[in-house]
C-alpha cells in the first residue's frame, strides 16, 4: 500500500526551478504565444481547446504540483467515486512542477532514471522507480486500484501536462540517459501517457479548468 504522505518530489530547489521557468517558456510556448501575424487567429493564439467540454454538474481540478504518492490521482479518484451517478461529475487533473513525470510512460522512467533523480520509491517493489509505479500497476499495489493514471482517463478523468515541466525537467535529465537537452525534450513528449494532454504550463491548465466550471483542489 502506499501511503499518500510520502515521496514528495524534491525536483530542484523552487528558485532554481523559477529560475529556468523564463527559458523554458521562450523555447516551450512559441507555438502558443500571439504574434503580430497569427492576429487574425485568436483559437490558435489562446492555446489549446483544453480540457475542451466538461460534462456534469460537479467539476473540480486537481492541482498536481508534486507526486505526493500518487496524491493527485487519489484526489481525483475520491471526487469521482463520491459523485457516482451516470454523467454527475467531470475530473481534471493538472500534472506540473514536481508531479510530471506521471505523466510520462515507464520506457522514460527507466532510461532517465526518474525514481532515482527523485527519490520517488515503488511501492511494489519498496525502491526507487524503474517504471512509472501509476501506471497500470499490479492489483493491489496502489492504495486504491482505480487511482492508476490508466484507470482514471478510461473512467472520464481529463489530464494535462506541463510542457514547462517537460522542458526544465528532461533538460535536467539528460546526462542520465546520454542525449542532448534538445533529445530528451522530444522522446518524453513522444512518451506521454495515451490519453494526457501536454498544455502550455500547468498553472495555464489550472486556470483553463477553473474557466471551465471546475472547483479547485491541490493535490500536492
Amino acid at each position: 500500500m502506499v501511503k499518500l504522505s510520502i515521496d514528495t518530489l524534491d525536483v530542484t530547489p523552487r528558485r532554481g526551478f523559477f529560475g529556468r521557468v523564463a527559458g523554458a517558456v521562450a523555447l516551450g510556448l512559441a507555438g502558443f504565444g500571439a504574434t503580430a501575424a497569427r492576429a487574425q487567429q485568436p483559437a490558435a493564439a489562446d492555446g489549446p481547446d483544453w480540457p475542451g467540454a466538461l460534462k456534469g454538474r460537479h467539476r473540480q481540478v486537481v492541482d498536481g504540483y508534486e507526486v505526493n504518492g500518487g496524491g493527485p490521482l487519489a484526489f481525483a479518484y475520491t471526487f469521482m467515486v463520491t459523485n457516482p451517478a451516470p454523467g454527475a461529475a467531470s475530473a481534471v487533473v493538472v500534472l506540473r512542477h514536481g508531479a510530471f513525470p506521471i505523466a510520462l510512460n515507464s520506457a522514460m522512467w527507466e532510461k532517465y532514471k526518474i525514481g532515482a533523480t527523485f527519490n520517488i520509491i515503488d511501492p511494489e517493489t519498496k525502491a526507487a522507480a524503474v517504471k512509472n509505479p501509476f501506471l497500470n500497476p499490479k492489483p493491489g499495489v496502489l492504495l486504491v486500484d482505480d487511482m492508476a493514471i490508466d484507470r482514471l482517463l478510461a473512467s472520464g478523468a481529463v489530464f494535462g501536462a506541463c510542457n514547462i515541466a517537460l522542458l526544465v525537467m528532461s533538460k535536467r535529465l539528460a546526462g542520465n540517459a546520454g542525449v542532448s537537452a534538445e533529445e530528451a525534450a522530444k522522446e518524453w513528449a513522444a512518451n506521454i501517457v495515451p490519453g494526457v494532454t501536454v498544455i502550455p504550463s500547468g498553472t495555464w491548465g489550472v486556470n483553463r479548468a477553473q474557466e471551465g466550471g471546475c472547483t479547485y483542489c491541490a493535490g500536492g
